[in-house]
C-alpha cells in the first residue's frame, strides 16, 4: 500500500487519491469517528497541494521547494497550523499572481497560476480556523483532533492500514 500511495500521490488526480485512502479507511479497524474525519482531511490538503504538484512549486511548511509530492511532505502539511499557513500563503500569493513565502526563484514563481482554496477554507473554516486573521488562534482542542487524524493518516501511508 505504501509505494501504491506514494505512486499515486506523484501522478494521480484527487479522486483517485482519496479513493485509496477511503479504501484503506474501510480496512481498517479505526474507530468510526477517525474514518469520518479523515477523509475531508485528506482532501482539503489534496486540494491545494496537487494543483501546486501540478505547477512543479511545491514546497513544505518552511518554504523549501521539493520536486515530488511524498507521503512524507503530505504529512507535513498535515499539522493544522501548518495548513492554516498555507491557505494564507495561496490566498497572498493568489492576490500577488505570484507564489510567495517560498524559496522558490522567482523565475519559478512567476508562471504560477492561483490556486482554489475554497475546499480548504471550508474545512478550516469548519475547525475555526480564523481565514480573516492569520495571527488568531483556533481552539486548542481542534489542534488536539486534527493530531488524532495525523496519527491515522501517517499510518496510512505508512502502509500499515
Amino acid at each position: 500500500m505504501y509505494q501504491t500511495i506514494r505512486s499515486l500521490l506523484q501522478s494521480h488526480d484527487l479522486e483517485a487519491i482519496s479513493g485509496a485512502v477511503a479504501s484503506a479507511l474501510e480496512r481498517s479497524d479505526e474507530a468510526p469517528l477517525w474514518k469520518q474525519k479523515t477523509l475531508p482531511y485528506v482532501r482539503a490538503i489534496l486540494s491545494v497541494l496537487l494543483p501546486l504538484r501540478e505547477q512543479g512549486l511545491l514546497f513544505d511548511p518552511e518554504g523549501k521547494p521539493h520536486g515530488d509530492l511524498t507521503p512524507e511532505l503530505f504529512l507535513r502539511w498535515c499539522d493544522l497550523l501548518s495548513l492554516k499557513t498555507l491557505a494564507f500563503t495561496l490566498a497572498k500569493s493568489n492576490a500577488e499572481g505570484m507564489l510567495v513565502r517560498t524559496r522558490h526563484s522567482s523565475d519559478q514563481t512567476a508562471g504560477y497560476r492561483p490556486v482554489d482554496l475554497e475546499e480548504l477554507g471550508k474545512y478550516l473554516a469548519s475547525y475555526s480556523v480564523n481565514l480573516e486573521d492569520e495571527w488568531l488562534d483556533f481552539p486548542i482542542t481542534n489542534y488536539n483532533l486534527h493530531i488524532g487524524i495525523t496519527s491515522l493518516i501517517a499510518k496510512i501511508l505508512e502502509g500499515k492500514h
